[in-house]
């Protein structure tokens, strides 16, 4: 049956501008589905008619009679025109009157565009199939088309041709179709935790098509930009964090419902959060079932990325409507209203590798479309595994390394957060694949050949961040670490802006505390942001993260509740985890909490939780409004004292003028190996004068507070008393007398400090 046809003349598109061409002799690559009709060409509506228009572009470049019109029939979809493109910029660009697609590979021989409607991509159909021509459609390395015409509702993937040899690197095979690696929104499974059709956990995924008049309302949103001595950092998990029954929420476990505790977060006095990683990943990528907790696993925690652009579109409560634009949307609105309640926003972000893992990994992105690009290979093409997940992201390579930097700014300057943490960041230091000086540098360097995977001083990645206009203006946080034993807390290439968790900082607080031997010297280093690390290098208390408990491992409740790992629940017989836990069944720098751990969280002594969509990783709202959750209280109140307290967040390491340590006595400080007593006073502008000791030993001790005449020193803190009286804030029933029961000690100068506590005092004048 003749359908009713649609004409339009047909173009080549340069830099998304349009200009006619002319056509050869059309009628072969109309044969089988066309006719031509005096200067026009009828293609009747099939599966192949982007597949036949390409091969009328390819004609185009090879000269002879122009063909007035090509006659399009594509029933029930808006036509569009097959157009040159632009090879700048990569990803989908909506431009004037059309989208202009561009994606990098070196080494594919062949390449086609795929468009999808929302029905089709479900039902793993191709709508239409654009094949490009090499000599029309590719610029260098890059592969572009300009398709002009309606394209709403619709997405899209490739195809790449090309050697399949593994043992040299390269995995192209023209029957599968992969993302786009700058895909602004991956669509694929809607809701969370459920089965693709067919019960498949990887169904075919595909980019959003941008649309030149979409806009989000900022409201006038701009950068808090805190200075970083002044944060109180919050990783959180966004499904985690609302996702418990008792969040009470609408859509928990989403971006907006996360919005709706920001005020949990603002009374506690936080500023920052880092939210655990929010970027495109596939939660059913462990998917089994589970016999011992009766469920299946998934891949909570998200450290596995499937595209570094997108936003997880399963953390949306709109899920893949309009194709995706309203899940960026609900990120933006969680960022705008964070930025509204003071609090900054930081991505942890997982450039060391992706989900495509090992050779024996799912082929989704960057393995089909240039394996030996994005991967760090060895000679014979085995993947280096520095991530200890399979693969490691070739950062340093030239395109991989402005991949990183684009992505980056895309977050800055898009979606408005506010800094990074970056996983495993030591792996940005290591060579890339197929080292080369010429190709990195720009010409030869003297000396031998650096192998693939040798750290290498000023990493080009890290050099490229750090002095990029925009993101050397951002929080730049590296864990200074890898899998594969590169150890650099301390030592990580920084430019002066980059800080650092700092992991020295919390096995060494973990020992003291627990009341190991011979940290006591260590442990004042730490309460002074670790100047041992950092100052020679030039840097600062700030560049120091202090945490105690992050997602992986004890949260703090556990930490003194077990001294064993119970990973049995994760399926794999206590295997999995870290077996030094330093933990026990009983300052300076920027600190972090770990979403939780304000109210006393546990996770049953599991330190592994990557697999539970469940209540050991969702935050406990009921837990935290009961009275056993008064450890919140304390949290609030300590972190209000900390911003009271400007001695507690200087720019500079402090000196002798402001720090006196003490130890039983004043100023005799024990640093000895047995030492389980360490105290300080600090000069402050706002308190007068601080005591802060802490008292790690099984014995209690009296210790002697320092003279200061016409003062007296007045408790504050003491972790020994029960609530409330462990922090006598104004607010504290009868807090005068409870202060009077210490005068006894105090008019002599003396303090009784019970085993395992701290105290703070406050000087004050005498009445």
């Amino acid at each position: 049956m003749e359908l009713a046809r649609t004409t339009s003349r047909f173009s080549f598109a340069s830099n998304c501008g349009l200009f006619p061409v002319k056509c050869g002799n059309l009628r072969r690559y109309a044969r089988g589905g066309g006719d031509l009709v005096g200067n026009s060409v009828t293609l009747r509506a099939s599966g192949s008619s982007r597949r036949l228009e390409s091969l009328v572009s390819n004609a185009s470049a090879r000269g002879g009679d122009e063909v007035e019109t090509v006659v399009i029939e594509r029933p029930g979809l808006a036509p569009f025109q097959v157009l040159a493109g632009s090879p700048a910029p990569l990803g989908a660009t909506a431009c004037d009157g059309g989208v202009n697609f561009a994606i990098y590979s070196s080494g594919a021989t062949a390449a086609a565009l795929c468009l999808f409607t929302l029905a089709d991509l479900t039902a793993n159909r191709v709508t239409e199939e654009v094949v490009l021509d090499p000599l029309i459609n590719r610029t260098g390395n890059v592969w572009h088309v300009f398709l002009q015409g309606e394209l709403d509702d619709m997405v899209y993937g490739y195809k790449f041709d090309g050697k399949l040899s593994p043992q040299e690197g390269h995995y192209f095979d023209y029957s599968r179709i992969l993302l786009d690696p700058y895909a602004k929104a991956v669509i694929s499974r809607g809701e969370y935790g459920v089965l693709g059709p067919g019960g498949d956990c990887w169904p075919q995924m595909a980019g959003m098509i941008p649309v030149s008049n979409e806009e989000f309302d900022w409201e006038g949103d701009l950068p808090l930009q805190y200075p970083q001595k002044d944060l109180i950092v919050y990783e959180m998990h966004v499904r985690g964090f609302t996702k418990h029954d008792s969040s009470e929420t609408n859509s928990p476990g989403t971006y907006i419902s996360a919005i709706k505790k920001l005020d949990h977060l603002k009374e506690l006095g936080i500023n920052c959060i880092e939210l655990m990683p929010c970027h495109e990943f596939n939660e059913l990528e462990y998917f089994s079932y589970n016999s011992i907790v009766g469920e299946n696993k998934l891949n909570f925690w998200g450290y596995s990325t499937v595209n570094y652009f997108s936003p997880m579109i399963r953390y949306s409560s709109a899920g893949l409507a309009n194709c995706g634009c309203d899940a960026i949307n609900e990120f933006k609105t969680l960022v705008r209203e964070a930025h509204k309640r003071g609090i900054e926003v930081l991505l942890d972000v997982v450039f060391n590798h992706t989900a495509e893992g090992n050779e024996n990994g799912p082929m989704i992105s960057f393995r089909g479309i240039d394996n030996s690009t994005y991967y760090m290979l060895a000679p014979k093409g085995e993947f280096y595994n520095y991530s200890g997940c399979g693969n490691t992201f070739n950062c340093n390579h030239p395109v991989v390394r402005q991949f990183i930097v684009d992505c980056l700014r895309y977050w800055v300057t898009e979606m408005h957060v506010d800094g990074f943490r970056f996983d495993l960041a030591s792996i940005m230091t290591r060579s890339c694949s197929l080292w080369d000086p010429v190709n990195v540098y720009g010409n030869p360097i003297e000396g031998d050949m650096v192998t693939t995977g040798t750290p290498v001083g000023g990493p080009p990645l890290i050099e490229m961040i750090s002095n990029d206009p925009i993101l050397c203006k951002v929080k730049l946080i590296a864990e200074a670490w890898d899998a594969g034993g590169l150890y650099q807390v301390g030592s990580f290439p920084h430019s002066g802006i980059w800080s650092e968790w700092n992991g020295q900082y919390r096995d060494i607080v973990r020992q003291f505390i627990k009341g190991t031997d011979g940290f006591a010297g260590a442990f004042a280093q730490c309460l002074c942001g670790s100047p041992n690390l950092y100052q020679d290098g030039g840097r600062k208390p700030w560049h120091s993260i202090n945490f105690i408990c992050a997602h992986d491992g004890f949260t703090l409740a556990d930490l003194v509740t077990y001294n064993n790992k119970y990973n049995l629940s994760n399926g794999e017989d206590n295997r999995d985890g870290e077996n030094h836990n330093l933990s026990w069944n009983c300052g300076e720098g920027v600190p972090m909490i770990y979403m939780g751990d304000e109210y006393g969280h546990t996770k049953g002594g599991n330190n592994n939780t990557y697999c539970h969509d469940n209540y050991l990783n969702y935050f406990r709202w009921d837990r935290k409004e009961e009275s056993s959750s008064d450890f919140y209280r304390f949290c609030r109140l300590m972190t209000k004292f900390r911003y009271e307290c400007e001695s507690l967040g200087l720019d500079e390491f402090p000196t002798s003028e402001r720090l006196q340590w003490h130890g039983h006595q004043p100023k005799i400080p024990d640093w000895s190996e047995t030492s389980r007593f360490v105290a300080f006073t600090m000069s402050d502008s706002v308190k007068g004068e601080i005591y802060v000791a802490f008292n790690t030993s099984h014995l209690p001790v009296t210790v002697t507070l320092p003279e200061r005449s016409g003062y007296r020193w007045e408790p504050l803190v003491d972790t020994s008393k029960p609530v409330p009286y462990d922090f006598l804030s104004d607010d504290v029933p009868d807090r005068a007398t409870a202060i009077k029961l210490y005068s006894h000690f105090l008019d002599s100068n003396l303090y009784p400090m019970l085993s395992y506590s701290s105290i703070i005092l406050i000087l004050q004048p005498d009445a």
